[in-house]
């Protein structure tokens, strides 16, 4: 746990960039618990996600995208599972153009072991989760996309055997800074 709170940090701190401002601010809605193949079963949890964050300016480029660190948190307004995450992402294209991103999140969902099918909770496994992410988006205005996004947050069987998993689908809306 020590670790994944000191990786988390100096995650943050590097999505901090040097200047007073991030590349770009969003924020997006969310529809919470969406069965794809990624959620291994059916999600007890619903409602909606409101997302805020922010992407720091381009660190690098590799194959021609951008990677940029982001952070952002997700508030669940039903109560159930929110979430905060730090990580990576690549932007290839800039017109229109696809995102992948990967990161880790902290959680307020259950962390408890996989042993009650019937519990109206996900039960993670763990505190700290993977959080990959793919978004398609296109410019709107010189400053402005938007996005259609997927976040999933798992910790993909490391921390246990079992994987439940969750999926969130939303738009997201980018405001880049100058």
């Amino acid at each position: 746990m020590k670790f994944a709170i000191a990786f988390l940090t100096g995650a943050a701190a590097l999505a901090l960039p040097a200047t007073a401002h991030a590349q770009e601010i969003f924020g997006g809605v969310f529809v919470h618990g969406v069965n794809t193949p990624l959620t291994l079963g059916g999600d007890p949890e619903d409602g909606v996600d409101v997302q805020l964050g922010y992407r720091a300016r381009p660190i690098a480029q590799l194959f021609g995208a951008k990677l940029q660190p982001y952070a952002f948190g997700a508030l669940n307004t039903a109560g159930d599972t929110s979430f905060a995450a730090v990580g990576l992402s690549a932007k290839f294209g800039d017109s229109i153009y696809i995102r992948p991103g990967l990161g880790l999140a902290l959680h307020t969902g259950s962390a408890g072991k996989f042993d009650n099918p019937f519990n109206d909770k996900i039960e993670f496994g763990s505190r700290v989760l993977f959080e990959p992410e793919i978004a398609v988006g296109a410019r709107l205005a010189p400053r402005i996309s938007a996005e259609l996004s997927l976040v999933h947050l798992s910790h993909a069987t490391i921390f246990s055997g079992q994987n439940p998993g969750i999926d969130t689908v939303g738009v997201r809306v980018n405001v880049e800074l100058p």
